[in-house]
């Protein structure tokens, strides 16, 4: 028998190989007792039978899982899953494009933490999809995308719209499956398995039409139950207690494996208790509020921002990565430590990406480490000086006071917009000025595509968030070219009345290529384009819209646009060339 502490000891680093041999014995002795042949009926007693569909097995598993949403369009090959996900009780929502769907389930796993569904039809249905699900796996999203294919007796013979789903989504998702007969219970819970543990991520079903419809007595395997690590207060561990203690120039690095409520609450926890402040990745701004003198906001997209906050990495004299996943980072960000320094980096997967080699690396659970780590040294000078004075320089530096631009379009949205307000931004130009400016007082408060950087993602990721949490204020701000991208999904918000402020930079110009292109001494080729007038568009599909050009009329038009039954559309004009000497 085991001793009683020893089973309520999350710390002691014997408990889970013990457990683990006790009952690896007791179902091996209880296996050799059966007679011959009788292995899968022992099984079958032993776990619950009920004659089902694979389409109910799958939404059933999936409502147990916490998802209440699912975003896609319909197409023949799915309607019976999309029947299973209705009857199990989830709310299926239609979108205009398959792109924008998984966005919004994206936004709806940023409000509940339960993963994402996105359907997505035979063919173009499920082509459409695969921006979002590369921005899922890039962007560590757990996103379960179902699709379905024809019977496998047709595959040889018939053509049409016919090609290989798993084989096209293999480089973009962690896992994708074909679901056979009798597979469907445990191809969903291998599927959330995967999609939930280590670097969270995308996972594909593909439900043949035939096997969709099924019945039949299928076993349900037994739901993953989630590994705990234990953490030994020796060897790594105890080098980097050490190298803590001694420190008086800490700094801590967080980002993408860190957002989840339990790793974020922990980093927070650690920085406050110890005064050691924290660069995050964009993904994970909001971490520590961002008006705490600790947060030194994101990094790794603006060049400006960089060179204030990367002296600060090389002054430091232990650096503590707590969930950094330098997906999210520009080249400046390659190797940006020094193998003299003294950097601890816990992952929740071991360092592949090969982009910097610590000193000391801990694979395992980020709360859990940190819970582990001892007291810092003495932070006060290093907090009062070199951190205070990159704080007030990266203010500085992008011009938040300015009278009218995109900095004033920011800074005057955030007064707007009351605590606790989860913003979106979609990728360009604006979002750089954005992701340093915007102040994120919450964990995932500023939602975007920072891996990938994909365009269009801002208002359907706003759209689920808000779906989700409909008394949270929510907010959304797209480039004129993004929101151009996906016009139609503006009716999705009309039909979902969801009360929804979306700030339009309009400069007529994708305006951070443009740069490059001129910073490259190089013709303006494909970078222009004429006005649309987003107020008249807003009316017509049902929505409001609003015109600005000051400061005040801005924040009227966001203060409105929360009160409201439908989006508005507030359009900030700013001008061609707008973000020169900004980002």
């Amino acid at each position: 028998m085991l001793a009683k502490d020893s089973l309520n000891s999350a710390k002691n680093p014997h408990f889970a190989v013990i457990a683990k041999a006790v009952i690896c014995h007791l179902w091996k002795t209880e296996l050799r007792r059966l007679e011959p042949g009788t292995f899968e009926s022992a099984v079958m007693s032993a776990s619950p039978v009920t004659a089902k569909s694979a389409s109910t097995v799958i939404a059933e598993r999936l409502f147990e899982a916490g998802a209440r949403f699912a975003f896609g369009i319909p197409g023949g090959e799915v309607l019976a899953l999309m029947d299973a996900l209705d009857k199990a009780g989830m709310s299926v929502n239609l979108v205009k494009h398959e792109n924008s769907g998984g966005f919004m389930a994206e936004g709806t796993y940023h409000a509940t933490g339960a993963p994402g569904v996105l359907f997505a039809t035979i063919g173009p249905g499920i082509a459409n999809a695969a921006n979002t699900i590369a921005n899922a796996w890039q962007d560590r999203v757990p996103l379960i995308v179902l699709t379905g294919c024809v019977p496998a007796v047709e595959q040889h013979t018939y053509t049409h719209q016919v090609f290989d789903h798993v084989a096209m989504l293999k480089p973009v998702t962690k896992a994708s499956f074909r679901v056979e007969p009798g597979t469907a219970g445990i191809l969903i819970d291998k599927a959330l398995k995967i999609a939930t543990s280590g670097r969270l991520g995308p996972v594909m079903l593909d439900v043949p039409i035939d096997v969709q419809r099924k019945v039949r007595d299928t076993w349900i395997m037994p739901k993953h139950r989630p590994e705990v690590a234990t953490v030994p207060a020796t060897g790594p561990l105890a080098q980097a207690n050490d190298w803590l203690a001694d420190a008086k120039r800490p700094l801590v690095i967080a980002g993408l494996d860190a957002i989840d409520d339990e790793n974020a609450g922990a980093v927070a926890s650690f920085c406050r208790d110890r005064q050691i402040p924290l660069i995050t990745t964009y993904k994970a701004k909001g971490i520590l509020p961002e008006g705490d003198a600790l947060a030194l906001g994101g990094a790794g997209l603006s060049p400006v921002a960089d060179k204030i906050l990367l002296p600060l990495v090389g002054a430091a004299d232990c650096i503590l990565m707590a969930g950094y996943d330098p997906i999210e980072m520009r080249p400046g960000w390659q190797d940006v430590v020094t193998p003299e320094q003294r950097v601890i980096d816990i992952t929740a997967e071991g360092n592949t990406h090969y982009m910097h080699q610590s000193a000391l690396n801990v694979v395992g659970g980020i709360a859990e480490t940190l819970e582990a780590l001892g007291p810092s040294g003495d932070t006060a000078a290093w907090v009062s000086g070199p951190v205070t004075d990159a704080k007030q320089a990266l203010i500085q530096a992008f011009q938040a006071n300015e009278g009218w631009g995109p900095a004033a379009v920011v800074d005057e949205a955030r007064k707007a917009c009351p605590p606790g307000t989860i913003a979106s931004v979609d990728s360009g130009a604006h979002r750089i000025v954005l992701s340093q400016i915007w102040e994120t007082d919450v964990p995932r408060g500023l939602i975007q595509s920072t891996a990938l950087c994909t365009m269009g993602c801002a208002v359907p990721l706003a759209m689920g968030r808000k779906l989700a949490e409909p008394d949270r204020p929510v907010i959304a701000f797209v480039g004129d070219a993004g929101l151009e991208m996906f016009l139609g999904e503006l009716a999705t918000a009309r039909d979902l009345k969801l009360g929804l402020p979306i700030v339009v930079f309009v400069d007529e110009q994708l305006g951070l290529i443009e740069l490059k292109q001129r910073g490259s001494q190089m013709p303006n080729l494909g970078v222009e384009f004429g006005a649309t007038d987003f107020t008249r568009v807003a009316e017509a599909m049902g929505g409001y819209g609003e015109t600005c050009r000051d400061r005040k009329s801005l924040n009227d038009a966001i203060s409105a646009a929360f009160e409201r039954d439908s989006f508005t559309l507030v359009s900030a004009v700013i001008g061609r060339n707008a973000y020169d000497g900004r980002i």
